[in-house]
């Protein structure tokens, strides 16, 4: 049983490997993070192995649409036609994210974007694939970025720091939200649980009023379930907003 809530969030090391001063050991972090790969690596053979899908689909089929439905209107209403060539790319974010945000709400596993170093490293690897596409478009023209339009010289010595410091603080922003929301919604789920198991301990009639927290447990359960599935899809369409401004030079 964990001492504290926020041992719910320890990085615990199952199969120890060493070599010289290099650290491979195969932890919970990773062990989660191998079943979701695994997982979407079948959602995505499974898509492109039966191209004639049943007429009338069956759960597993209903799910893949759904996902590819919605993951496709996202990058449409947000990058238009010329976002259709990322849609594999941005495919893989939601379902990468959604999946790992789900998990975490099963009983003794593991969260892994409840880290802010997986989450700040997702954000910054994809804040740097977007400032790739967006050099190699536009090359010097790129700089315009950070000054806006009819700008004066004065104006321009006060906008452009401004600019530099909002853009590069895009994927500390992406991070730290999914890491905010779900390592609060896990903390405040499991103080509760500490709460009732210790009400239900007591040997008097107090235990009988354990049930009070039990009933909240479920109601903030079912409002973490809605929390992973919106985390994904606000992650996603961030993602998305930021690839559209890396392919269409909006100053």
């Amino acid at each position: 049983m964990l001492l504290t809530p926020l041992e719910q969030f320890q990085i615990i090391s199952i199969f120890s490997i060493k070599l010289f001063c290099l650290d491979f050991s195969l932890t919970n972090l990773l062990l989660i993070g191998l079943i979701v790969l695994f997982f979407l690596n079948y959602i995505v053979s499974f898509s492109l192995k039966n191209t004639s899908f049943f007429f009338v689909p069956h759960n597993w089929q209903t799910l893949v649409e759904m996902i590819t439905e919605t993951v496709s209107y996202l990058v449409y209403d947000n990058i238009n036609e010329e976002g259709e060539k990322y849609f594999p790319f941005i495919f893989s974010i939601f379902t990468f994210v959604m999946l790992v945000n789900l998990i975490g709400l099963v009983p003794y596993s593991f969260t892994i974007t409840s880290h802010l170093v997986v989450t700040f490293t997702l954000s910054l690897s994809i804040f740097i694939g977007c400032n790739i596409i967006f050099i190699r478009k536009y090359k010097v023209k790129a700089l315009s970025l950070f000054l806006p339009s009819n700008t004066t010289f004065v104006l321009a010595l006060l906008l452009v720091p401004i600019e530099v410091v909002s853009h590069i603080f895009k994927p500390i922003s992406l991070g730290v939200r999914l890491f905010a929301n779900l390592m609060a919604g896990h903390t405040l789920l499991k103080v509760i649980i500490g709460f009732s198991w210790a009400m239900l301990i007591l040997e008097n009639i107090i235990s009988i009023f354990h049930v009070i927290p039990l009933i909240v447990i479920v109601i903030l359960f079912g409002l973490e379930l809605g929390v992973a599935i919106i985390q994904a899809f606000v992650f996603t369409i961030l993602t998305c907003i930021y690839l559209n401004d890396s392919i269409h030079l909006s100053h």
